[in-house]
C-alpha cells in the first residue's frame, strides 16, 4: 500500500519511512491507544494512515485532505480492506492543489461533530498555511476534540533560538520575510514554507482550551542537534 513515486505529492523525504517514524511519534509522545478515534487532517495519500492499519484495530481513523486524487487512492487502497479507515476530501481552495476549492481555510468547518476525537494529528499542515487559516483549524480542532483529547501538530517555531542558530548559517529554512506573527521564505508564494513567533503560538493554544502537555519538541530545521524530529512538534490536550 505505497503509491507510485511520481503520484506522490506530500512532499520529500522516503514515503514509509516518514509514516513509520510518526507512526513511532503518535505512540510514544502521543500516548495513541489501538481503541481510540484518531483523525488526520492532511492525510495525503496515506503516509501516516498506512502503518496505522496494523495497529487501530478496535479504532476509528477518519482522514481528510484538499486533493481529490488522494483521497481517491486512499479509498482504493486502504479502505477496501481496512473498513475502519474512511477519507473525505476538503474542498477548500488552494491555488497548487485544489485551486477550484469551493471553501476557504480561514472560514471552513470539519464535517464531524462535537467532540469527535481522541487524537488528531496534522504533520506539514500548519507549516504551509497563513495566520487566519491556522486560527480556523486550531479552532476546529478544539471542538471535535473530546475532552482530555489529544493534538499533535508539527510547526517551524520563531524564538531567540531559532534565529540565532539563523543567523550563524546554521538553519536548513531561510525564512527572510517577516509579517505580523510570521515568517516566511517566499514573500510572492509566502504557503511555501511559513514559520510562526512561539509567542503567538501559544496565545493560539490557550485561546482554543488546549493546553500543552509537555514540553515543545523543537526540531532540527534550524540546526539544533539531537532532536526528535525535523520539525518542531507540540502535543497538547483538550480542557
Amino acid at each position: 500500500m505505497v503509491p507510485p513515486e511520481w503520484k506522490i505529492f506530500v512532499g520529500g523525504g522516503n514515503f514509509e519511512g516518514i509514516g513509520n517514524r510518526f507512526f513511532h511519534h503518535f505512540k510514544e509522545v502521543g500516548q495513541l491507544k489501538p481503541d481510540e478515534t484518531v483523525l488526520d487532517v492532511g492525510c495525503g495519500q496515506g503516509r501516516m494512515a498506512i502503518p496505522l492499519t496494523s495497529y487501530l484495530r478496535n479504532g476509528h481513523y477518519e482522514g481528510m485532505d484538499i486533493v481529490n486524487r488522494g483521497i481517491e487512492w486512499c479509498r482504493k487502497k486502504i479502505t477496501p480492506k481496512h473498513k475502519n479507515f474512511n477519507f473525505q476530501v476538503a474542498d477548500i481552495y488552494n491555488k497548487f492543489y485544489n485551486p477550484t476549492g469551493k471553501y476557504k481555510s480561514s472560514e471552513y468547518t470539519f464535517p464531524y461533530p462535537n467532540a469527535s476525537f481522541d487524537f488528531i494529528f496534522l504533520t506539514s499542515v500548519f507549516t504551509h498555511m497563513l495566520p487566519a487559516d491556522v486560527e480556523n483549524y486550531l479552532k476546529e480542532i478544539s471542538r471535535v476534540l473530546k475532552p482530555g483529547g489529544r493534538c499533535m501538530i508539527t510547526w517551524f517555531i520563531q524564538n531567540e533560538e531559532s534565529q540565532r542558530l539563523a543567523a550563524e548559517n546554521q538553519s536548513s529554512m531561510n525564512f527572510q520575510y517577516d509579517f505580523e506573527n510570521y515568517t516566511t521564505t517566499d514573500a510572492s508564494m509566502p504557503e511555501l514554507a511559513v514559520g510562526f513567533n512561539e509567542s503567538y503560538i501559544r496565545r493560539l493554544y490557550e485561546k482554543n482550551e488546549l493546553d500543552l502537555a509537555r514540553p515543545i519538541y523543537f526540531g532540527n530545521w534550524c540546526g539544533r542537534k539531537d532532536t526528535l524530529d525535523f520539525q518542531d512538534i507540540i502535543l497538547a490536550v483538550k480542557k
